[in-house]
Order: structure tokens, then sequence, then C-alpha cells
């Protein structure tokens, strides 16, 4: 099901003048966990932590294919934060 965006920010607006926490962002991972924008979820959450909470995720339009990055060391293409190729050459090399 897909909501409009003027009725999601609507709601995001409500919210916001009801004094709860509202993020708005694209939603990804990290190697540290999930985020919105660059919030991370995690650290986010544990000012809530021991209460009752109602989370509500509204998509706005379609998804966004990540962004496809050419690395400069090795010229391969990759999305995310680093080439994994290069990530994992320098682990096996640090012996980790």
């Amino acid at each position: 099901m897909t909501v409009s965006r003027s009725s999601v920010r609507e709601l995001a607006i409500m919210a916001y003048e009801m004094g709860v926490g509202v993020l708005r962002g694209p939603l990804h991972r990290t190697e540290e966990g999930w985020a919105v924008g660059d919030a991370r979820l995690e650290e986010w959450l544990e000012g809530y932590e021991g209460r009752e909470v109602v989370l509500i995720a509204a998509p706005l339009g379609e998804a966004r294919r990540p962004a496809t990055k050419t690395c400069g060391v090795c010229g391969r293409e990759y999305e995310g934060e680093e080439c994994p190729h290069c990530r994992e050459a320098r682990m096996r090399l640090r012996g980790r």
C-alpha cells in the first residue's frame, strides 16, 4: 500500500507539533546497523528505552537504488560505504 507524500508529511508535522521524535531520510544499513539519513536507529531508540512506543514507517515514493560508486583504488564498482573488495584485502593483510 502506498500513502501519498502529502499525507505522510501531515502525519510527520502533527507528530512533531506534539513533541514526539520524527526522523526523515533514506533508510539504509550501515556497518553499525540501520540508519535513517545520518541518524543511527539504535542510538535514536535508546531515548525511548523502557517506554511503550508506536513506530510508523511510511515510505515516500519508490525505493531508491543505492548509488553505484567506483573505487579509487581498484577501479571496481560497488554500493555502500566502502569497496568490499578492498576492505576484504585490507582485513586479510592486517590479519583480522
